[in-house]
């Protein structure tokens, strides 16, 4: 995304903002969770609703239809959301053109920016990445889908895997092999693929979580793209996705949070009402102590949110701040299960049953920590960029 002014974000507009994004999450979202992961899908309207309060838009060029916004404020819109809404499914389809858009805004020409970036932040049009593969997921370099030069053309040959809101999407940003002769991270590309083409096929996934979020199974048969929809140089693909995955980790890690904290909301509520033996949960020392574990763990990740936020808007994102970035998806995520399960512990059966905040965060946490890089690729992703 774009690097935005953060001066011209005042502290009065960032609670405005924050209410906003509180009562959209606590009467637009929340009160619907439970009936939109049974149907599977979330209201289309949706993306209409949050494009009219700007949350689309946020942290986009004005020109493109935006609102140029600091990491700090994106990321507290994100926890925000996460906190009060309750799902991570919900979160998962209405911002996936925030992985989607990004190599559109940094290596799009004018041309391309005006046509895709606008009705995405309209709300009249979906976003989505892909990436991911059945054969590799973190493994990119080892990507298959092809994409042969035939006259003004690109003819895509291929599939993609676990592709958020690929059921939908009207646009995907596709990692493709231009170079059909190379191995490796070299002759990767990537184009903006408009989904009303062609030889485009879409299976629905069922999986463990995020069940309102549209997942699919994406094959390309000879898919034809003009080559104007290439986005940056042929060959320059590999660059663009490792330097799109920071900000998609950051933000995994700020919803994480919030997570962590609506499941430490859930309990505390349940802790003070339910009675056992006479008193509340709440009295109880063990108890306490389960609610001080999720408070030490909760305002840890928020500092360290807080601080990587803060580096990104002094625009220091050098290798330290990635090394950081990949360490905090772990810690965040690990927040999220910690306090998932704490949760769950304590409400006893209620925690296990369908409906309860706490019981969808639990049967979400390990999408958050396999997505957009699993534990064991971050810790070794870091390594790396700190020279060990």
């Amino acid at each position: 995304m774009t690097q935005p002014g953060s001066d011209d974000f005042t502290t009065e507009d960032r609670s405005a903002l924050i209410d906003t994004v509180r009562r959209f999450a606590t009467q637009a979202i929340a009160p619907h969770v439970s009936a939109w992961d049974d149907a599977g899908e979330i209201p289309r309207t949706l993306y209409g609703d949050a494009a009219r309060l700007g949350l689309l838009g946020l942290g986009y060029p004005e020109a493109l239809g935006g609102t140029p916004a600091p990491w700090s404020v994106r990321n507290a819109m994100s926890q925000t959301l996460a906190r009060h809404g309750g799902s991570g499914g919900v979160m998962a389809s209405l911002f996936s053109h925030n992985i989607g858009l990004p190599p559109v805004l940094a290596h799009g020409t004018p041309e391309q920016q005006a046509e895709i970036i606008p009705p995405v932040l309209r709300g009249e049009k979906i976003a989505a990445l892909g990436i991911t593969e059945p054969g590799g997921g973190s493994d990119v370099a080892s990507l298959r889908t092809t994409a042969r030069l035939d006259g003004a053309d690109y003819v895509i040959d291929g599939e993609k895997v676990f592709i958020t809101s690929g059921v939908r999407a009207d646009w995907i940003t596709l990692a493709v092999r231009t170079d059909l002769q190379s191995q490796g991270a070299s002759g990767l590309s990537m184009i903006a693929v408009p989904c009303d083409r062609p030889g485009i096929s879409r299976s629905p996934l069922r999986k463990m979580g995020w069940h309102c979020s549209d997942t699919a199974l994406l094959r390309f048969d000879g898919v034809r793209v003009p080559t104007r929809y290439r986005l940056g140089k042929e060959g320059a693909g590999f660059r663009i996705i490792m330097s799109n995955f920071n900000g998609e980790r950051l933000a995994l890690a700020t919803m994480a949070l919030g997570f962590a904290e609506a499941c430490y909301d859930e309990v505390l509520v349940w802790a003070r009402q339910r009675h056992t033996f006479g008193a509340p949960l709440i009295e109880r020392q063990v108890i306490r102590h389960k609610l001080m574990d999720m408070q030490m763990r909760i305002a840890s990740t928020q500092a360290w949110v807080d601080a990587l936020g803060a580096r990104a808007d002094a625009g220091d994102q050098g290798t330290d701040w990635i090394a950081n970035v990949c360490l905090l998806k772990n810690h965040a995520t690990q927040t999220m299960q910690f306090c998932a399960d704490a949760a769950v512990q304590m409400l006893g059966g209620m925690g296990y049953m369908h409906g309860t905040v706490t019981e969808r965060i639990y049967r979400e946490v390990k999408v958050m920590m396999i997505g957009g890089g699993a534990e064991e690729i971050m810790k070794e992703l870091a390594a790396r960029q700190l020279g060990l």
